[in-house]
């Protein structure tokens, strides 16, 4: 059942606070990204719990390559690299995203809690920042609150990116500052997109 599920971003088949792996969900994600981005494509198989499962990548052959337009080249190829800032605690999220960002074309910075997100955002002035919510000192509602408190952080597109997804959480989310907010796992072709059209309404 979970298989049309295991490439999306943050997905992880076992939910529960007790689960024997460790693991984040973004790393089937991150293969598909990369195979997309050479002309390829990966599907999953499974015949059933506890039954194995099998992952099949296919390529194009080099001839093919250099003739085919490749998934996901029209964002890098775009010819604008965004200014990007991620503010994650969890270094393998924050590092992921980087990667997907970087791959897109976009220039990236990247904050390891909301005190240094803050204070990143503020003097760099990035055209979009990813924050998360849930973060230890001070958490993503408050970032964009100091943010939207200075001047220099008007005009800063903030996006959150999280696990709390309740109607409450996401008017909570708004009232603090935020323009958007995304609900973990999100689709790295949708982000993509957004990272594009939300930047080019700053202009």
């Amino acid at each position: 059942d979970a298989v049309p599920n295991v490439f999306s971003l943050f997905f992880q088949v076992d939910q529960s606070f007790a689960r024997a792996s460790g693991g984040l969900g973004i790393g089937l994600t991150l293969v598909r990204t990369l195979v997309e981005l050479h002309g390829g494509s990966v599907t999953a198989r499974s015949p059933g719990k506890d039954l194995g499962s099998e992952f099949e990548v296919r390529l194009p052959s080099m001839a093919s390559a250099l003739s085919a337009d490749v998934p996901g080249s029209e964002v890098a190829g775009d010819n604008v690299a965004r200014r990007i800032l991620i503010v994650d605690d969890h270094v393998d999220v924050r590092d992921t995203l980087r990667e997907l960002c970087e791959a897109w074309g976009h220039s990236v910075e990247a904050a390891r809690d909301g005190y240094a997100g803050v204070e990143m955002a503020l003097e760099q002035q990035p055209e979009i920042a990813l924050i998360d919510i849930g973060m230890p000192g001070i958490d993503g509602l408050e970032v964009a609150r100091r943010i939207r408190a200075d001047e220099r952080g008007r005009r800063i597109r903030l996006i959150a990116l999280t696990g709390y997804g309740s109607e409450e959480q996401r008017t909570q989310a708004i009232a603090a500052g935020f323009d958007l907010h995304l609900i973990k796992p999100v689709d790295p072709s949708r982000l993509a997109d957004l990272l594009r059209s939300t930047a080019v309404q700053l202009n």
